[in-house]
């Protein structure tokens, strides 16, 4: 045990030592009451890295004496999957915990089912994945879902002075002093990670000689050292990539300039300069639309420039345009309208052109009565004379409902008002 990673030793083993995830095994909440009702059940664990699915998973199964067997579903075969079953028959029902259960295939998820049917093994999933998207819902409706948030700084902090202070599978045993600053490097810079911190702690101590009174002395320096900068954590193929690019959307709509810059860092380190286009461009249209239309050239025009650039320079104009698009006034009145309009269609609300509008351009045509009484907007003062364009049936059906979110909208209500009155003044 003394060899193993200190993240490692320092699991629980028993919920009540969980650091965090107070929503899950908190006094009174599910995981919690499932152990002590003593009736655990499948479920899958997803949340981000170092959160403790495994750990959480293990823990539970030791707080009520169940054997455990922990198999991974990518590099685990089905013949290990058979072994757990055949001891399962033999010792009764037994934790099958299972890291990267997003990833298993076809063969291993029919041998299982029914063995999760019977209850002879109960599965206790673990992934970073959302399971919604990445889970076969053979294996989804089988097992209770349960999400782990990302640790608080504070969370990290107990688990780092837990493993300093424990010695039995910590440093209890050596004179260890880390500095305030130091600990909160090791919190912060994990990024909710405990497994980061717990290893960038292991590094400092291994690597720190003690001075001539044995004491092992953990400064700022040394935890800047070991932790180095944190690789930035995002999977394009993730949920973390749609979490992050769906904060971001929703920041630009909501006018918060700071939180859609923080977004656009995120992306930005992540070098996903794609899904910054796509959004940036969507939300000009979508968000911002007729409320300030010069919004949507403009975004595609930084999103040109920024190709043409490349990172780190692209960061430039990407910034000039998200700033705009944040404080630009918001519509979303021009798509709105046309989606009710694509509503009636498919619900069946068409109707027949009015044959004053139809093509009247062939032989024969007049005779149907085609093109007859077509008023020619141009031969009348101000380019506009009323008549009927819409299908009898939905004659009087007005789509765009227009907003005074800013000067160029407004403009165009005045005009979409008086032309709407005047039509009503004909009837």
């Amino acid at each position: 045990m003394k060899h193993k990673p200190l993240a490692y030793r320092m699991r629980p083993s028993h919920i009540e030592e969980i650091i965090g995830q107070e929503h899950l095994v908190g006094e009174g909440k599910i995981l919690s009451r499932m152990v002590k009702a003593e009736q655990l059940s499948s479920m899958i664990l997803y949340g981000p890295p170092g959160t403790g699915k495994t750990s959480m998973a293990s823990a539970l199964a030791k707080s009520l004496g169940l054997p455990v067997k922990l198999l991974n579903a990518v590099t685990d075969k089905k013949k290990d999957m058979e072994i757990v079953v055949e001891e399962a028959k033999m010792r009764g029902n037994i934790v099958l915990i299972l890291d990267e259960v997003h990833r298993l295939d076809k063969a291993k998820q029919d041998f299982l089912l029914p063995h999760l049917e019977s209850n002879l093994v109960t599965l206790i999933g673990c992934t970073t994945s959302n399971p919604f998207h990445a889970i076969n819902p053979a294996i989804r409706s089988r097992c209770h879902l349960f999400e782990l948030h990302s640790l608080t700084s504070e969370n990290i902090r107990t688990a780092l002075l837990r493993s300093i202070q424990d010695e039995t599978k910590g440093f209890g045993t050596k004179n260890i002093q880390v500095t305030d600053e130091a600990l909160e490097h090791f919190a912060l810079s994990s990024g909710g990670d405990m497994r980061s911190a717990l290893n960038g702690l292991e590094l400092a101590v291994s690597s720190t000689p003690p001075d001539q009174m044995n004491q092992i002395a953990i400064t700022l320096e040394i935890a800047e050292e070991c932790m180095q900068k944190k690789s930035f954590s995002h999977d394009k193929g993730g949920d973390a990539h749609y979490d992050v690019i769906s904060a971001f959307q929703k920041s630009i709509r909501g006018s918060d300039v700071d939180a859609a810059l923080h977004y656009l860092g995120r992306l930005i380190e992540a070098g996903d300069l794609d899904s910054i286009a796509r959004r940036m461009i969507v939300t000009a249209y979508e968000d911002i639309g007729l409320a300030n239309p010069q919004a949507g050239p403009r975004a595609i025009s930084a999103v040109q420039a920024a190709e043409r650039l490349g990172f780190p320079e692209a960061r430039i104009p990407l910034s000039v345009a998200i700033i705009e698009l944040c404080l630009s006034p918001k519509s979303n009145t021009a798509y709105q309208a046309l989606d009710q309009a694509l509503a009636d269609i498919r619900s069946g609300k068409s109707g027949d052109i009015p044959a004053h509008l139809k093509d009247a351009h062939y032989y024969g045509a007049n005779k149907l009565g085609r093109g007859i009484d077509y008023a020619y907007p141009h031969d009348y003062e101000n380019g506009w004379v009323s008549q009927q364009y819409l299908p009898d049936s939905i004659k009087n059906k007005h789509y765009y409902k227009p907003k005074e979110s800013g000067k160029f909208e407004k403009a165009l209500k005045q005009v979409y008002d008086k032309i709407n009155q005047d039509k009503r003044k004909k009837v």
